[in-house]
């Protein structure tokens, strides 16, 4: 009973994974956070990179330190997370539509 905890072990990242994840980690945080602070692009082009670094990051947090890869080991937390993340955007996208027509046809009259 005491090991139960301890049998999934294969899953679980080396030091070497976890430092490259960090360092990936702050790199990605260090950039856009540097084009905010210091603009030198315009206001569009640096949303864009923001947001293209913030996806990018979720990325490198769900294979470095969730370990969700495509083994046959994660493939139904892949499939539990892609599932989690649709129904976030059908949840998020169809609320923004509804809101959006709400207001112009409030505005309309």
């Amino acid at each position: 009973m005491a090991n139960a905890h301890h049998s999934h072990d294969a899953s679980h990242g080396s030091y070497k994974s976890y430092a490259i994840g960090f360092i990936l980690s702050v790199i990605l945080t260090v950039i856009p956070f540097g084009l905010v602070m210091y603009p030198s692009l315009p206001k569009d082009m640096t949303i864009l990179i923001v947001v293209a670094f913030a996806v990018i990051q979720v990325v490198v947090h769900l294979f470095y330190f969730l370990h969700l890869d495509s083994s046959r080991e994660q493939r139904w937390n892949v499939s539990a997370f892609l599932f989690t993340g649709l129904v976030i955007v059908l949840l998020v996208g169809l609320s923004l539509w509804i809101m959006f027509n709400i207001h112009t046809s409030m505005m309309a009259k």
